[in-house]
C-alpha cells in the first residue's frame, strides 16, 4: 500500500463515512460483513499482483481465464471511454448487470501522477438462475480499485466481490496500454478473470459446473462492455472531429 501507516486510520475514517453515506442515499442492502468486507478492500489498491491462473488451493480448484481486445482508438479515448462506461444513461440497457455504481474515493498522488479511484459496484448475482436459488439472494456487491498513471499510459483496474463470499470468490483484473505495434493510435485491453467456488459452501458439490457457468456468463457481460466501450470510442472521436452522431 502506498499510504504509511499514520495515515491509514484517517483513510478508514474517510472511507467509512462515504460508505455510510452511499448506503443511506441508495437504501443499498448491505449487510454488516459487507459493510467491513468493502471497507478493507478499498484499502488495497493494485500492487503488480501476479496474473491468476488455474491452480489448486488448498485443494481448491480456481478456473481462471484470459482475454484480450484491440481497440482501434488511442489509448486517451479508450480510457476516457471506460470511465463513461457506467454512467451513460443510454448504457444501461446494454449492461443491465450492473445496479449501481458509487466513487467512494478518489485521489491524485503528487509526486507521482498516479491517480487511485476506488468504486462500490452492485450488480445481479453472476451465474445461471438455480445459483442465485440456492445462495438466495439476488444482487453482489463488489469493490474495484483504479489506477492511472498518466506518464507511462496505462490505466489498471481490478475488482472483487465483497459480498457472497462464502460462496464464490471472483477477481477479475483489467488492463489497458498502448499496443506495442501501433502506440500511438491503438489501444490493447487485457482482462483476467479467476472463479473460485468454496469448499464448504452450497455450492461445492457442483462447483465445475457452476464455475464454468459463471465464466460464460462473465464473458457475455465482457462482451457486452466491448461494445458499450467501442460505442463510446466512436462518439468520442467524431466529438473531437466536430462531427454529430
Amino acid at each position: 500500500m502506498h499510504q504509511k501507516y499514520s495515515i491509514i486510520g484517517n483513510k478508514i475514517f474517510l472511507l467509512a463515512e462515504k460508505l455510510i453515506t452511499t448506503v443511506i442515499k441508495k437504501s443499498l442492502s448491505f449487510s454488516l460483513w459487507d459493510s467491513v468486507g468493502l471497507l478493507l478492500h478499498s484499502l488495497q489498491h493494485l500492487n503488480n499482483q501476479n496474473n491468476p491462473q488455474r491452480e489448486t488451493i488448498k485443494n481448491i480448484m480456481v478456473r481462471a481465464y484470459t482475454q484480450e481486445h484491440v481497440y482501434k482508438h488511442p489509448w486517451e479515448r479508450v480510457t476516457s471511454a471506460s470511465w463513461r462506461k457506467f454512467v451513460d444513461p443510454e448504457n444501461k440497457r446494454i449492461l443491465s448487470h450492473i445496479l449501481e455504481v458509487d466513487t467512494l474515493n478518489r485521489k491524485l498522488d503528487p509526486e507521482s501522477g498516479k491517480l487511485y479511484t476506488t468504486r462500490a459496484i452492485t450488480v445481479h448475482t453472476p451465474g445461471p438462475w438455480f445459483i442465485r436459488k440456492i445462495i438466495g439472494q439476488d444482487i453482489c456487491h463488489c469493490v474495484e480499485s483504479t489506477v492511472v498513471d498518466g506518464q507511462s499510459r496505462s490505466m489498471q483496474l481490478s475488482s472483487q466481490n465483497i459480498s457472497l463470499q462464502k460462496f464464490v470468490e471472483v477477481v477479475e483484473k483489467i488492463r489497458y496500454d498502448p499496443h506495442p505495434d501501433n502506440p500511438n493510435e491503438w489501444t490493447i485491453c487485457r482482462q483476467e478473470t479467476s472463479i473460485r467456488i468454496k469448499p464448504l459452501s452450497a455450492l461445492a458439490s457442483m462447483a465445475e459446473k457452476v464455475e464454468q457457468r459463471c465464466a460464460e456468463r462473465f464473458v457475455q457481460n465482457s462482451a457486452k462492455g466491448r461494445e458499450v466501450m467501442e460505442r463510446i470510442c466512436k462518439y468520442l472521436e467524431a466529438e473531437s472531429r466536430g462531427i454529430s452522431l
